[in-house]
């Protein structure tokens, strides 16, 4: 008998026919002799509904109440779909995040897990209920309800896959898997059977939205396999694992975008020790996190200072810097909201040489001039003009064969 996780997102239960058919996957799931854990997130657009109620009610929600508003989206699901079971005669039972319990800190919004205690969910799954829990939510050691941020249901999945040894957590969602690239921009994207835990980490990190990033990296820290499915038909789907011989032959696993992007420049910052940290530590202490950096040779005893932050925390971020490089007399800072990040991973990058190079050249040859690297061994990232997003895409996807009629051609 196996233990299965399964998670299922907002498209998946968006309306009640829906919840209907997410319950006869579980009872399938159930009926073929294994133990069940189903985790599902708010209908799609609901924890949105909520916090627009939030913000008609304050300017500056309180953080505490923000997350008691907002997760009551998934609540409502779990108990829809706990009746739907029944209905079909099966047992089943919904959790809350502190009915489990799912303890986390009292980062409200953004909460991490710090412990999950088994015990209640194995005692029903041995007496062969179905245990349907609210995911994205747990509770402090208050008993204060938290919220773990958006894309956090995939974090309850994986993580209460790992509290439990499951066999494999199984996350259900609109797409079929996770694909060389967006389909809508590369028509011949191709569905990978087969990622490891760094490119996917990678790949959630630079935009993929298939999984959310914390999740691969509990899934990664605990060994659980992890598949990513079509709720609305049984297409085999991508497999989330460790890293095996085969998988560095790949040298591009997929070309990733983020358009979510923004550039600030410091220009003529004095060049001395301290001085970045007094830059950064404004935006750090506002919650803005910075992505990619990059410093130039230092002339005249200054030097010019480029990093990336999103575009929602932009605004904020240029005012944090004008009044730092004020103090720290740089000449100017100079914004720019008009850039995407574009990527290529893949666990090959490791052991072939040249992949760099020909990624440039790629860009080269289409005249789409290149403002930052950033690199890692299985990752190189490129911050472009956004209106060569698509085209660059497209033309790294190409060059590196990833499309379907390349890989029918090998073979």
């Amino acid at each position: 008998m196996s233990l299965i996780v399964q998670k299922y997102g907002g498209t998946s239960v968006g309306n009640v026919e829906r919840i209907k058919n997410v319950a006869r996957r579980v009872a399938r799931t159930f009926s073929q002799g294994n133990r069940v854990v189903v985790v599902l997130s708010a209908m799609s657009g609901e924890t949105n509904r909520l916090v627009a109620f939030t913000q008609e009610c304050s300017e500056f929600p309180i953080s505490r109440e923000y997350d008691a508003v907002i997760s009551t989206g998934e609540q409502v699901t779990i108990g829809l779909l706990a009746l739907v079971l029944k209905e079909m005669g099966y047992q089943a039972k919904s959790f809350l995040g502190h009915q489990v319990p799912i303890i986390t800190d009292s980062s409200f919004g953004s909460a991490r897990i710090e412990d999950i205690k088994p015990g209640n969910l194995m005692a029903e799954l041995d007496r062969g209920v179905i245990a349907v829990v609210a995911g994205f939510q747990g509770v402090d050691a208050d008993g204060s309800i938290t919220t773990l941020g958006r894309g956090g249901s995939d974090t309850t999945a994986v993580a209460l896959a790992a509290a439990l040894k499951a066999d494999v957590c199984e996350i259900y969602t609109d797409v079929e898997g996770v694909y060389t690239t967006d389909p809508n921009i590369c028509s011949d994207a191709r569905k990978l059977e087969r990622v490891s835990y760094d490119e996917m980490l990678e790949m959630a990190s630079l935009g993929a939205k298939v999984l959310q990033t914390r999740s691969v990296e509990f899934a990664r820290k605990y060994g659980v396999p992890v598949m990513v499915r079509s709720s609305f038909n049984d297409a085999t789907g991508t497999l989330v694992c460790k890293e095996d011989k085969e998988m560095e032959k790949v040298v591009v696993s997929g070309v990733t975008y983020n358009k979510d992007e923004a550039k600030i420049s410091v220009l003529r910052v004095p060049d001395r020790p301290g001085i970045a940290a007094l830059l950064f530590r404004p935006l750090t202490e506002a919650g803005i996190n910075v992505d990619m950096i990059v410093q130039n040779i230092s002339h005249d005893s200054q030097t010019d200072l480029t990093f990336t932050v999103t575009k929602t925390e932009f605004k904020h971020a240029m005012k944090l810097v004008k009044e730092t490089a004020g103090k720290i007399e740089a000449e100017d800072v100079i914004g720019d909201p008009n850039i995407a990040k574009v990527s290529i991973v893949g666990a090959g990058m490791r052991s072939h040489a040249g992949v760099a190079s020909r990624m440039f050249d790629v860009m080269a040859r289409e005249g789409i001039n290149i403002q930052m690297i950033s690199t890692s061994e299985i990752k190189i990232s490129c911050v472009v003009d956004v209106k060569y997003t698509e085209l660059a895409v497209r033309v790294l996807h190409e060059a590196f064969g990833l499309g379907k009629t390349d890989v029918a051609e090998e073979k």
